[in-house]
């Protein structure tokens, strides 16, 4: 069974869920990163990594859901919580810039009185600096029609006419709900967050896929994960990428008297891998450094991945977990020359910078 499962990836055909568990449970990492690395070939036959230049700038840490995995935020409550100024947009913004950046990465807690227009106002800024805001998430969409009492896609539409370009996957954790109650029970849904998805392709907007994984999902939970990706890119083809990573327990409340163990280099090549052959309709799956350091990065291109991702110039929510790997444009540059591709700076379209 094994073996016609691999004779099928390797002659272009699309693997079902019981497929999936299938190779998750049976096949070895070599068989894995062969298979991923075939379709990788065959989506991106020329030997280019691409990666982009942005800042990932957390406007505030102030934050209502209180995720059990997340060591950044803030509770309303506490006096160490902030929510950036426009004066600190703006440099942030600038540096970026002076550094060859593109793209600003835009996201934040779940602030518990800040109204629609806040949101509309600080994109205005943004948008006058001449930078392309890939901002918010599925959450945090939901959470601004919660409070403006609008729906999602009107909240959608007014941040656009206010300047959002992109969207990012984040908030995905896992989309099943039973993960989704056991770590952050007041985040939206997984229909929820589909749901946003759906609305911003059909409004034109592109959007990025995540996976946060290796803490208390089954391997079934991540099949229904990326299911539900797969489904939603057949429907509207509006995903650029996919970026799978794996949780960071240090410093997080889910980790505190729990047996959950960080996972490691191998888990995570075996993940990446199965994540490249069941997304037979994305075109990109991004590199995961800013978690698993520059050398797992960098074997990642031979386990399916063709994008190396950001430079992150800043970079809060992982380190705050005590992750602190860093990465300069010139490093990444030659991490992929070394393994013998060519680097080249795109855009959040994935057209070249």
């Amino acid at each position: 069974m094994l073996s016609q499962i691999i004779d099928k990836v390797l002659a272009g055909g699309r693997i079902d869920g019981e497929e999936f568990l299938l190779l998750a449970d049976r096949a070895d990492l070599h068989q894995l990163g062969f298979l991923a690395d075939s379709i990788r070939k065959r989506l991106h036959p020329e030997p280019v990594v691409t990666y982009v230049i942005d800042r990932n700038i957390n406007y505030t840490d102030i934050c209502i859901s209180a995720c059990k995995f997340c060591a950044f935020f803030k509770a309303p409550e506490d006096p160490a919580g902030r929510v950036l100024s426009n004066e600190e947009l703006g440099q942030k913004i600038e540096e970026t810039k002076a550094l060859g950046g593109t793209q600003i990465l835009l996201q934040g807690g779940l602030h518990p009185d800040k109204p629609l227009s806040f949101y509309e106002d600080m994109l205005r800024f943004m948008k006058s600096l001449e930078i392309h805001v890939h901002g918010f998430s599925p959450p945090e969409i939901c959470h601004f029609a919660e409070l403006s009492g609008l729906p999602t896609k009107e909240v959608l539409k007014r941040l656009m006419a206010a300047g959002l370009d992109s969207m990012p996957g984040g908030g995905a954790e896992i989309l099943s709900d039973r993960v989704r109650q056991t770590l952050a029970p007041r985040k939206c849904s997984a229909d929820a967050w589909i749901r946003v998805m759906e609305e911003a392709h059909g409004l034109g907007m592109r959007t990025t896929a995540t996976m946060m994984f290796g803490h208390v999902e089954t391997m079934a939970e991540r099949l229904e994960h990326l299911t539900r990706l797969r489904d939603l890119q057949d429907r509207t083809h509006g995903f650029t990428a996919f970026i799978p990573w794996p949780f960071q327990p240090d410093n997080t409340a889910l980790a505190q008297g729990t047996e959950i163990q960080k996972t490691g280099g191998f888990a995570y090549l075996r993940m990446l891998a199965l994540s490249r052959i069941y997304l037979d309709n994305f075109a990109n799956i991004q590199a995961s450094w800013v978690t698993q350091g520059a050398k797992i990065a960098q074997i990642s291109l031979f386990f399916g991945a063709n994008d190396f991702g950001s430079t992150m110039i800043e970079e809060n929510v992982v380190a705050a977990a005590g992750i602190h790997f860093r990465l300069s444009e010139a490093e990444i540059r030659r991490l992929v020359t070394d393994a013998g591709f060519t680097p080249r700076q795109r855009l959040m379209d994935y057209t070249p910078a």
